[in-house]
């Protein structure tokens, strides 16, 4: 048997939970389609899930092709959860994007068509909903073109579309004019067939057509369109083919070395955890002590330009760097269940227990240096977590801890100065859902403050700063000297020596770059600092010694907490002394209005700091795209009916992070900052001890 990881994504609303029923209801796994309104779903099983008829966490159910498992993966729709969508990216073969036949290509279809492509993942686009009133073909045809990709090509008509009885039939080699398009789409990237189409007088054979439509779609080159609908049943036997067919079977040496990445992680009934993993190479056997995490140690960041890690660092169940533990169980998906086995082997997806401290994208065994981290936009809102009842503070942190171990975007940031807990959101749906689980999973209720914007700080130059060990004004037993410059936009933090790796110890060494990481959380506003190189410049140590015939004496010897309390100091001095630009995060925005009413909504884009660009007349109506800041998004949508009559279409997603115009915005510090010397060294000196120094 071979198989096949299907993800299934859409805009919300879009239908593909009732895409994902219909498919189960062909294969012959269930025997009754389940109703997203109705709550029954097999994906949806969350209870908030069929409480508010959306998806929010991803999910998994096989079924059987022939000689083909599929591993489909349902995703979450809605914006607010496209962390979800992000994890389930990183291990998927293929993907149905499925498209609304009524309101056809929305921003979040653009936002998971941009990232696939990319990404270049085999996808096949599923127009759900031709049975629908308002159901369009030719014209959604064309949209998708210019606002997806033009490398499509319709597989099949729809007879009737808007009708409940709408019938979509497949094209096949008699059809002359689809032969003509398919041949005109796949000689764009074959020369070969190229040539054969201008020299041959006759049609290409259409078998040859279909292996090069199969070869083509495997590469992400082209991408098929079926037309259906999930309700009726319509052009899904279509699609279910042109997943047979077309999309490329999962590959990887089941002798090879075990490498895998996890997806989704949960907890099971008595609180354990349990692990999504596909395994990309190798077989994973119960009882076999399985690496995970990336053990680099470094504080790069990711790819938005944020510190890797969340900024409180709780919640994972492990320090940064590599974890091991040994497999107790593991349950493959199969024919609708997940069965216990004894293995898993490359190309599957399972589940896996006894690995305690593994968190959502750790890689498991070798890790894929290769695969890429973070492909949509970090969460740019922010809002802090207030309990009704003052006492449960404490619950409240263990229970988002464990919000955090399934999603690390919601990245806790710990007050401990005022003893607040703030989450990263990507919106207000997203609050209201983490309210509901807090409420419904751990029985505590909260308030959200108001949310914010999370902006970041880049460095302006370079800067550099050093203290010696011994030597005024440095209190601590530790010679640091940091330099840090500025870096390429999204390149995030890079950490890099110009002392002898051998000058310290190892702990020593590994105090420094991991401090480095924590401390650019909050720069000089407050704000994490982004795209930068620190380097460490200077370094020394008092080695481990002790008075005669005494035990060891700290006092004269150098430790891991001498360098972890003096590199804030040194660190901030050097940025200080760079300065730093505050940035805040950009919407591109696509506005669809009537001409006659694009005159007075122009001054209300300039009260929301919009940037329009030239609008674009479409017969009595117009479009206009520009970039709007992400904390004036809600406002514009507010006002926007009134504005509009009713008309305005709004399409927003993040795009990019500008400098902040007049004075930029700060945000508390929860650190003790280093900034202030004197109050630093205070409470340093009084945690010291207080508490003990550890090495």
């Amino acid at each position: 048997m071979h198989t096949l990881n299907l993800g299934i994504l859409a805009h919300v609303d879009a239908g593909k939970t009732s895409l994902t029923e219909r498919l189960l209801h062909a294969a012959g796994v269930i025997d009754e389609i389940g109703s997203v309104d109705d709550g029954n779903t097999q994906t949806d099983s969350l209870a908030l899930e069929r409480e508010r008829g959306i998806t929010i966490k991803s999910a998994v159910v096989s079924f059987a092709l022939d000689d083909l498992t599929v591993n489909l993966i349902d995703t979450p729709g809605h914006p607010d959860f496209i962390a979800e969508v992000e994890r389930v990216l990183s291990v998927l073969d293929g993907a149905v994007l499925v498209i609304s036949a009524v309101e056809g290509v929305q921003a979040q279809t653009r936002v998971l068509m941009r990232t696939l492509r990319r990404l270049r993942i085999p996808t096949l686009i599923f127009v759900n909903k031709v049975d629908r009133g308002g159901a369009r073909e030719e014209p959604l045809l064309r949209s998708i073109a210019e606002r997806l990709t033009p490398a499509v090509i319709a597989m099949g008509p729809v007879v009737g579309p808007g009708h409940p009885d709408a019938r979509c039939t497949p094209y096949t080699g008699a059809d002359a004019d689809f032969a003509d398009r398919l041949t005109e789409l796949l000689a764009d990237h074959d020369d070969a067939l190229l040539a054969a189409y201008v020299e041959r007088p006759a049609p290409l054979p259409y078998s040859r057509l279909r292996a090069e439509l199969a070869v083509q779609t495997g590469q992400a080159l082209v991408h098929p369109v079926f037309f259906g609908s999930a309700v009726t049943g319509a052009g899904v036997d279509a699609l279910t083919s042109g997943i047979r067919e077309l999309l490329p079977a999962s590959k990887g040496d089941a002798d090879g070395p075990v490498s895998g990445t996890v997806f989704k992680v949960e907890r099971g009934p008595g609180g354990e955890k349990i692990a999504y993993v596909r395994v990309f190479s190798g077989t994973v056997r119960i009882r076999d002590r399985l690496p995970f995490g990336r053990g680099d140690g470094s504080a790069s960041g990711r790819e938005d330009g944020c510190a890797s890690g969340r900024e409180d660092g709780c919640g994972g169940g492990r320090a940064s760097g590599r974890g091991a533990g040994k497999v107790t169980a593991i349950s493959v998906f199969d024919r609708g269940s997940a069965v216990r086995g004894a293995a898993v082997g490359a190309g599957r997806i399972a589940k896996l227990w006894g690995l305690g401290g593994i968190r959502v994208g750790d890689p498991v065994g070798v890790p894929d240096t290769a695969r890429p981290g973070q492909w949509f936009a970090p969460p740019t809102l922010e809002s802090v977590v207030v309990p009704c009842a003052p006492a449960s503070r404490g619950e409240l942190h263990f229970a988002l801890a464990r919000l955090a171990e399934q999603d690390p975007l919601i990245n806790l940031r710990q007050d401990d100065i005022r003893k607040e807990v703030s989450v990263s959101l990507y919106g207000e749906v997203q609050k209201e859902v983490i309210q509901a689980t807090l409420a419904d999973e751990f029985g505590i209720d909260v308030t959200f403050r108001e949310t914010t914007t999370i902006c970041l700080e880049r460095p302006n130059r370079s800067g550099a700063a050093y203290e010696v060990i011994d030597q005024h004004p440095n209190p601590f037993l530790a010679t640091v000297g940091l330099r840090i410059d500025p870096g390429p936009v999204g390149s995030g933090i890079e950490y890099r020596l110009e002392v002898e790796l051998g000058s310290m110890p190892f702990s020593l060494m590994r105090a420094v770059e991991e401090t480095v990481g924590e401390t650019l959380r909050q720069g000089i506003h407050g704000w994490q600092v982004a795209d930068c190189t620190v380097t460490l410049t200077h370094s020394g140590y008092w080695p481990r010694q002790s008075h005669s015939h005494a035990v060891f004496d700290k006092s004269m010897s150098s430790t891991a907490g001498d360098f972890r309390n003096l590199t804030p100091l040194v660190l901030m001095s050097a940025l200080k002394q760079a300065g730093t630009t505050v940035y805040e995060p950009m919407h591109r925005f696509r506005l669809e209005l009537p001409a006659d009413l694009l005159g007075p909504l122009l001054p209300v884009l300039a009260q929301l700091r919009a940037v329009p660009g030239t609008p674009v007349p479409h017969g009595a109506a117009c479009v206009l795209e520009g970039e709007i800041p992400a904390a004036r998004v809600h406002a514009l949508q507010q006002r926007l009916p009134a504005l509009t009559r009713g008309e305005g279409l709004l399409e927003s997603c993040f795009d990019s992070y500008r400098a902040v115009v007049g004075t930029p915005p700060d945000r508390p510090r929860t650190d003790r900052d280093p900034l202030n010397r004197k109050e630093y060294l205070l409470h340093t000196v009084r945690r010291i001890a207080g508490r003990g120094e550890t090495h």
